[in-house]
C-alpha cells in the first residue's frame, strides 16, 4: 500500500514557476514508476509526466515536455514536478500516481496561473 501526498501548489503568474512534492508512504516506493497527471475544470485528467522507479527514464505530454521536469528523490521518498514557464491554460488540480497501473493516487494540488 502506498500513501501519497502533493504540496506546492498555488497561485502564480504566467511565466512564473512552480515545483510540486509529492511524498509517499510505503516501503515499496522505490520499486514503483511515479508520475503526475493534472485535470482543469470539466476536462478529463490528462498524463503531465513519469519517472521509472530508479529515475533513469522519464517521460513528458508535448504540451509539458520543454517546461516540466519530472525527478524523484528514492531517500527521501519524493518525486518532483518542476513548472517553468506557466501558461494560464496550466490551470488544474495536479495529482500524483504511484504504480505499473497508475493504482494509487494522492488527493491533488491546485495550480493557478494569472494571465
Amino acid at each position: 500500500q502506498v500513501q501519497l501526498v502533493e504540496s506546492g501548489g498555488g497561485l502564480v503568474q504566467a511565466g512564473g514557476s512552480l515545483r510540486l512534492s509529492c511524498v509517499a508512504s510505503g516501503r515499496t516506493f522505490n520499486t514503483y514508476p511515479m508520475g503526475w497527471f493534472r485535470q482543469a475544470p470539466g476536462r478529463e485528467r490528462k498524463f503531465v509526466a513519469a519517472i521509472t522507479w530508479s529515475g533513469s527514464s522519464s517521460y513528458s505530454g508535448d504540451s509539458e515536455k520543454d517546461r516540466f521536469t519530472i525527478s524523484r528523490d528514492n531517500a527521501k521518498n519524493t518525486v518532483y514536478l518542476q513548472m517553468n514557464s506557466l501558461r494560464p491554460e496550466d490551470t488544474a488540480v495536479y495529482y500524483c500516481a504511484a504504480g505499473f497501473t497508475w493504482a494509487y493516487w494522492g488527493q491533488g494540488t491546485q495550480v493557478t496561473v494569472s494571465s
